[in-house]
């Protein structure tokens, strides 16, 4: 009888073993077997897409903050194609730039995204840093131009440094932990007083309304 008891315990061990085994080559259901792979972030692009040997990439990408394409430029000439109206939304320099002359931010553009009424969302960004795929800002860089006007509606400087003077002609214009080595002249009441900046950013010179 204790044998026979012992021979039933011995069964019950091994069958359970095998479903036990069989469970695990089983997916689960909502899991996957297939390793998870990440897509660069919008400011990671200036590392993830490099750059071309005309100076610029246009670098697709979607992520949320990069829905549409991107223009990834190291010089001056690329860098004032991409700021036109017939640029990208997001303009990111890879080193150090200077430009010897005015430039300006034309066009509307949309970045990809639908607003809570589902409305395009209208944004323009000039990204002066490079970030890795976790988002840490891996470098930081100097746009250097006597005047720089801003005329795309939406429009932020983000995460480096503009030598020289602003003109805003738009609302809702912002600085993302970025310097200003100049001043920043608003031509209405109304870019003034929708200009945002963060504790981050700084402008050495004036903030004032200046109609030109």
């Amino acid at each position: 009888m204790k044998n026979r008891n012992l021979l039933v315990a011995a069964v019950l061990v091994l069958t359970i073993s095998l479903f036990s085994g069989c469970a695990k080559k089983e997916q689960l259901p909502g899991t996957s077997t297939t390793p998870q792979t990440t897509t660069p972030t919008t400011a990671a692009i200036t590392t993830a897409a490099g750059s071309t040997a005309a100076g610029s990439t246009s670098a697709a990408t979607s992520t949320a903050d990069a829905i549409t394409s991107a223009s990834i430029v190291d010089n001056a000439a690329a860098f004032e194609k991409a700021i036109s109206s017939g640029g990208t939304w997001i303009i990111a320099i890879t080193k150090d730039l200077t430009i010897n002359k005015d430039i300006s931010l034309d066009g509307e553009y949309k970045n990809g995204k639908k607003d809570t009424a589902g409305k395009d969302v209208i944004q323009r960004k000039v990204a002066l840093y490079a970030q890795d795929k976790d988002r840490k800002i891996t470098a930081r860089y100097t746009l250097t131009a006597p005047k720089f006007t801003i005329n795309s509606p939406e429009a932020s400087i983000q995460h480096g440094t503009f030598k020289g003077d602003l003109y805003v002609t738009v609302k809702n214009f912002q600085l993302v932990d970025t310097k200003v080595e100049g001043n920043v002249y608003f031509t209405t009441e109304e870019a003034k007083k929708t200009f945002k900046m963060d504790g981050d950013s700084k402008v050495t010179g004036k903030q004032e309304v200046k109609k030109t």
